[in-house]
């Protein structure tokens, strides 16, 4: 039976026995062994970036003025710094080119984590750490940053294991040095929540970034009532049900989401359908589903609706550039779908561009012993394909130009 949009308790859903959920005590499983391994091995390949065909499409990501001041950023990260001891600085501290940028996953465990723990930090540390996740996203994205953290609490209630969860459990490193002119740039990693934010001059890239909760909806507890991922869900399915059925057919792959009628290269158990997870950052996703320049102008509307909700995360003014952006390539933009589209249906959606791809995924139980995608554990990938995730084309781009050593 599918649970009603957040819910989880009356369903017979229960946390899973210990032991069952993927968290330990040292030492390390053997299993887990093998996933570092295997993160390590991805991490030794050079960045290409997420391709359809694995050639990476030249010239989509110029140098350019925005006209939009990324001081107060600037201002905030140096704030942070100042407060860090010297230990802290060598943790928090790494070069622009530093491979850590690569490192972030959506596990809950601390194998590759890397920065300087939130939990660890004195009040006045941790303020200044939320201020520069402050200015450097709009009010809309640090509320379901923050609230994607708080529901990780709620998980740490339900399942009890303080462990690996809680509302601090995250990492914060910066890179480069925080400058009007030079790229600089800082990360946030933890369980649920990987946000990248690269700057350059003016210019601001938030990719790749990984945003989800289980549960969406908190039932119970300290945080009783939060729920999170509505919009995503709600605009997601104003544009399918906003298809006729001729393009619903070209838009929808699978009309199940049952992991059964899942071929095995479209389902995996720990990311569900989503293909452009961490540590997947030169993944070839060839295009599939429906074009845009085949939509109406009232669904081209509803695209662009549901592209806003994803880029409105950025801050006031560098959102807007970034969905203008891919608008500039709307007719190249693709929409596919698994799964149903009823009020108690889960689903699978993606929207692919040369510039964009957003997959969105209802999951299975991880903590909650759910073996099918329900309702309430959600995840949610955002990449800019084509080389300039980690804001990698536009720094190549300005060592080039300022014959700096790669």
């Amino acid at each position: 039976m599918s649970a009603e949009p957040g819910q989880y308790g009356g369903y017979g859903i229960r946390p899973r026995p210990p032991g069952s959920a993927r968290h330990w005590m040292e030492p390390v499983p053997e299993g887990w062994q093998r996933n570092i391994a295997r993160a390590e091995a991805a991490l030794a390949q050079p960045f290409r970036g997420v391709t359809t065909d694995g050639q990476v499409v030249p010239d989509l990501f110029p140098l350019r003025q925005t006209g939009i001041s990324t001081r107060p950023l600037m201002q905030a990260a140096k704030a942070f710094v100042s407060l860090l001891d010297e230990t802290q600085r060598r943790i928090a501290l790494h070069p622009i080119t530093s491979p850590n940028w690569r490192k972030w996953v959506n596990w809950e465990q601390f194998a590759l984590r890397h920065g300087v723990s939130l939990e660890s930090l004195s009040s006045a540390q941790r303020e200044a750490a939320l201020d520069l996740m402050r200015e450097s996203l709009s009010v809309r994205g640090f509320d379901t940053a923050r609230n994607v953290m708080r529901l990780n609490h709620v998980l740490g209630e339900i399942t009890g294991n303080w462990a690996n969860l809680g509302e601090w459990d995250y990492f914060l490193c910066l890179f480069g040095e925080p400058s009007p002119d030079e790229p600089w740039g800082w990360q946030i990693d933890g369980h649920h929540l990987n946000i990248n934010n690269f700057v350059l001059g003016d210019q601001v890239v938030m990719t790749p970034g990984f945003w989800g909760a289980e549960p969406v909806l908190a039932d119970r507890g300290k945080y009783e009532g939060l729920r999170e991922f509505v919009a995503e869900e709600r605009e997601g399915l104003a544009l399918i049900r906003g298809l006729s059925a001729t393009q619903r057919s070209q838009a929808i792959l699978y009309e199940s989401m049952l992991t059964r009628d899942q071929p095995p290269e479209r389902y995996t158990p720990n990311d569900g359908r989503q293909q452009a997870v961490a540590l997947k950052d030169n993944v070839v996703i060839p295009f599939e589903g429906l074009r845009a320049d085949t939509m109406s102008k009232g669904q081209r509307q509803l695209l662009v609706d549901l592209i806003r909700v994803y880029t409105s995360h950025l801050r006031p003014g560098h959102d807007r550039e970034w969905l203008g952006e891919v608008q500039r390539h709307l007719d190249e933009t693709r929409f596919a779908w698994i799964g149903g589209y009823g009020d108690n249906d889960t689903f699978y959606y993606k929207i692919h561009s040369p510039v964009l791809l957003v997959e969105f995924d209802m999951h299975k139980g991880v903590f909650l012993n759910n073996d099918e995608p329900e309702k309430f554990h959600v995840h949610t990938v955002v990449r800019t394909p084509n080389g300039n995730d980690y804001g990698k084309d536009l720094l190549r781009q300005h060592l080039a130009r300022h014959h700096h050593a790669p």
